[in-house]
């Protein structure tokens, strides 16, 4: 379980607890003098609706200073010509799509190609120098082929770094490298806000340009 996750459930239990507990002592909050008592129990759930949502609203934003980059964004991948891509392998530039999941707390990126999905990215960081407006996120990741692939393309392990700039980027740069002595440039546009596409054919219906990958 992620560090926000558990934030999240710890915060919600509590809260829920807690309330339980004041209304089985009969301090129900329809009445005025009870309400105080019920204002650990709001900051507890107030916790988890900011850890998901509040954080990047309209004037939050601003305060919280940090990238909103949760959507599906059209990838190409650019494999450097020292990368060690085994015959028969497509040695770019690839068109892929990565959806990434974000709260306050933590972060989930999936990238999928039309061989294989790249996820369970894990040690998630964002970082940015001191009054800068430019942040990185890095993460590793493991990539699974499909099977039909994968007497070329066996599973690997790999790290990512992504250079995004402004509260609500559009574009980004980054760069790959995997445990197949492969590595590579990344450039990011921004599709949508949504987080649901299970598959590649599923992003890339609603990629306006469908680029060949």
């Amino acid at each position: 379980m992620s560090t926000a996750t558990t934030l999240r459930t710890g915060a919600t239990i509590a809260a829920t607890l807690y309330t339980a507990v004041l209304v089985i002592l009969g301090l129900y909050p329809s009445q005025f003098r009870y309400l105080l008592a019920y204002i650990p129990a709001a900051i507890g759930y107030g916790v988890v609706v900011f850890d998901k949502w509040a954080w990047h609203w309209p004037g939050i934003h601003r305060l919280t200073a940090r990238p909103w980059v949760t959507g599906t964004w059209r990838v190409i991948l650019s494999p450097s010509p020292e990368s060690h891509i085994p015959a028969g392998g497509n040695k770019g530039p690839i068109t892929a799509y990565m959806t990434i999941e974000q709260t306050f707390w933590g972060l989930h990126a999936t990238l999928r190609t039309k061989e294989s999905t790249s996820s369970r990215s894990s040690n998630a960081t964002l970082t940015a120098p001191e009054n800068s407006g430019t942040f990185e996120i890095g993460f590793l990741y493991d990539n699974k082929p499909r099977m039909e692939h994968q007497p070329r393309s066996p599973r690997h392990e790999g790290a990512c770094r992504i250079s995004v700039t402004g509260l609500t980027p559009l574009t980004a740069t980054g760069h790959y490298y995997t445990s197949r002595f492969t590595a590579g440039d990344m450039d990011f546009t921004l599709l949508n806000r949504s987080t649901h596409h299970s598959t590649f054919a599923e992003a890339q219906a609603t990629d306006p340009e469908r680029t060949p990958s």
